[in-house]
């Protein structure tokens, strides 16, 4: 990269210093050396993006790790919220979940793979309410499963991931019925960590399902499995 280059690309992607020893002469001339070096060079922008969004992804990261030991008996331990795969996993992902979302139904497939091909690895699951009402009262229903009846969530789990679209409460009743499972109403607990969950969802930056924390790394969207696989190789050997 030629010096002027250099020189624009440095001031574009630095903060600005305290006070500028320049005088207004020099800085008129700056400006347009900058226009002109643009103008030539639009490659420089974009190169300026590219660092912006590489530190601003770093900056975040960082921001979710302190946020994971801050809240790790909630992330990892909380009673309520599902889990399965073996108690002394090497690797627990956490998937952040919606039951009416077509991505997370999508991504179920991967997480599924995921823990065939790699039995070390768990997961626990907060069903998030951002789509609709029913976001909310079939992950209430799930967690009061997993509270009551642990042993039938996966299976309405696996049900209610199985339903294209949005719920209704007479496909609710279905995934009900066909797992073999009576619930009068759901529990106050299960509200109890749809709020916990919320909060945690905040806090970590989720701003749509799913979202899924891999060791100290939070991947957001549907990813695919080769992306998926190559996170959690690289998290089971950071755990190791």
């Amino acid at each position: 990269m030629k010096t002027a280059q250099l020189l624009i690309l440095m001031l574009l992607t630095t903060p600005a210093l305290a006070a500028a020893p320049f005088t207004p002469e020099q800085e008129a001339r700056i400006k347009v050396l900058i226009k002109e070096t643009l103008v030539q060079n639009p490659s420089i922008l974009a190169e300026a993006a590219d660092a912006y969004e590489k530190q601003a992804a770093e900056t975040q990261q960082e921001v979710v790790k302190q946020i994971v030991t801050k809240n790790h008996d909630a992330l990892y331990n909380d009673a309520g919220s599902p889990r399965i795969g073996p108690e002394n996993a090497t690797l627990t992902l956490v998937t952040f979940t919606d039951y009416n979302c077509v991505f997370c139904k999508k991504f179920e497939a991967e997480i599924t793979k995921i823990m065939k091909q790699y039995p070390q690895v768990a997961v626990i699951f907060k069903p998030l309410p951002y789509r609709s009402e029913t976001s909310l009262s079939s992950a209430r229903l799930a967690l009061t499963v997993w509270e009551q009846q642990p042993k039938k969530f996966v299976a309405l789990h696996k049900r209610l991931m199985m339903k294209k679209g949005y719920h209704d409460s007479a496909s609710i009743a279905a995934a009900l019925e066909k797992t073999g499972i009576t619930l009068k109403e759901p529990s106050q607990q299960s509200l109890d960590t749809v709020n916990l969950n919320l909060t945690l969802a905040q806090q970590l930056g989720v701003q749509g399902t799913p979202a899924t924390l891999i060791g100290d790394r939070m991947i957001s969207g549907a990813i695919p499995y080769e992306q998926l696989e190559m996170a959690v190789k690289a998290a089971i050997k950071d755990a190791e």
